[in-house]
């Protein structure tokens, strides 16, 4: 196990320098001028030519991206053009609020996917089988943005149970709150996520519950699953520590890469309900034409992309051994 997570962690050096290349690559090939953008219409061309040679945008693309590596060896992501303020500082601002959001959405949408899943190939040509693959499609189907829209109308203007915009305490300090006697400061933290996050799990809800449900039919076909019920044992023991074992191999590195859909789906959802998360940061930064804040967004969602996916194939490979020997 040990060498295959060295061999493991030595592949995110590759990947972590390709990454970095590609997102400056892109950059290169954004329209417009930064200097013309940041210094405004009344500029001059002398004063433009000058910010270039400051930013040293007027370097070669070779020269500007080695500087841009040394800056990374030494923890600099560079300095936002229009916020005055480095760019590692900012994003550090903002970054716990997104993956507050992702993991709260991830729970939920595991949550729901895993046991509306079990229940659909329990039941397998039920009403329950039927209502449960219907909401799957509807899942899938929707547009974030459309339902996050839908809940906000529903829950928040028209029976005014939930807030339809902003952010409560940060969790963290919510359950430390709560631990110290003020539970109402976590209530509050709650009811603000539960919307943005609902919006954000729902989709992966659909495609988890699909997925479990497939898994679920082929383990309750094999030998092991009919010896159980040979031996007496009852239905719930048989499905939950038999079959659903079994069937949620699959499926957890499914769950483990749905993280990084949900933390690309978090700018849209950050927008419509007004979270001040790196989807708020991304947009603002994109209207500004702000680069070294745009390389610096785009790096950190591709690092922890990388991370997640770290992270779900040691976990696989613990649970399976086949991987790790393969």
């Amino acid at each position: 196990m040990l060498a295959y997570v060295i061999r493991r962690l030595l592949l995110l050096i590759p990947m972590a320098v390709g990454m970095i290349v590609v997102t400056f690559g892109l950059l290169l090939l954004v329209p417009g001028d930064p200097a013309a953008v940041l210094l405004g219409p009344e500029a001059s061309p002398e004063m433009i030519a000058n910010l270039r040679r400051t930013l040293g945008l007027d370097d070669p693309w070779y020269v500007r991206l080695g500087a841009y590596f040394w800056q990374l060896l030494h923890g600099d992501l560079g300095r936002s053009i229009f916020q005055s303020a480095p760019v590692s500082e900012i994003i550090g601002g903002r970054i716990g609020a997104t993956i507050e959001l992702a993991v709260v959405a991830l729970l939920l949408a595991t949550i729901l996917g895993v046991t509306l899943g079990v229940l659909a190939a329990v039941r397998q040509g039920s009403l329950i089988d039927t209502v449960t693959m219907l909401l799957a499609q509807l899942g899938v189907s929707m547009p974030v943005y459309w339902l996050g829209l839908l809940l906000m109308l529903g829950f928040a203007v028209q029976l005014n149970w939930l807030p339809a915009i902003g952010r409560g305490a940060p969790m963290p300090e919510a359950i430390v709150a709560a631990l110290s006697g003020r539970p109402q400061v976590l209530w509050d933290s709650i009811l603000h996520i539960l919307l943005p996050a609902l919006a954000l799990a729902a989709n992966s809800a659909a495609i988890i519950s699909r997925l479990v449900r497939t898994s679920m039919l082929e383990v309750l076909r094999e030998d092991f699953v009919r010896t159980a019920y040979a031996k007496g044992l009852r239905r719930p023991r048989v499905v939950v520590r038999h079959a659903l074992r079994n069937a949620l191999l699959p499926v957890l590195s499914v769950i483990g890469l749905r993280f990084g859909a949900l933390l690309g789906g978090a700018v849209l959802v950050e927008m419509i309900f007004a979270w001040p998360g790196l989807g708020q940061l991304t947009f603002s930064a994109v209207s500004q034409r702000d680069l070294p804040l745009i390389q610096g967004i785009v790096l950190t969602f591709a690092l922890i992309f990388a991370l997640v996916n770290l992270v779900v194939d040691l976990l696989y490979a613990l649970v399976d051994p086949r991987v790790r020997l393969g």
